[in-house]
């Protein structure tokens, strides 16, 4: 897929990004990632932008966290699942 240049919208600034990725999965980023942004502003209105963009950033990471954890988990849920079944089979 080649490059291109799509229009975002975040906090109501415009940014032109250049991706190899889909339009709508790279507009749905900007969306969440402008949700959050508004999420901290709502409860800190008078916060600095780069204040709100590190606290988006924190929880952002944090869910990303979140996630690569509990997908380790899984993986070594199945792993240990897999052995018992294999051990059966045998």
């Amino acid at each position: 897929m080649a490059a291109k240049n799509i229009e975002v919208q975040i906090l109501g600034q415009n940014y032109s990004i250049k991706v190899d990725e889909d339009e709508a999965y790279v507009k749905a980023l900007a969306q969440y990632v402008d949700e959050k942004l508004r999420e901290i502003y709502s409860n800190a209105p008078t916060a600095n932008h780069l204040k709100v963009a590190i606290m988006a950033s924190l929880n952002i990471a944090d869910e990303l966290f979140k996630l690569k954890l509990e997908r380790e988990s899984l993986d070594r849920m199945i792993e240990e699942k897999t052995k018992i079944l294999s051990g059966l089979v045998e």
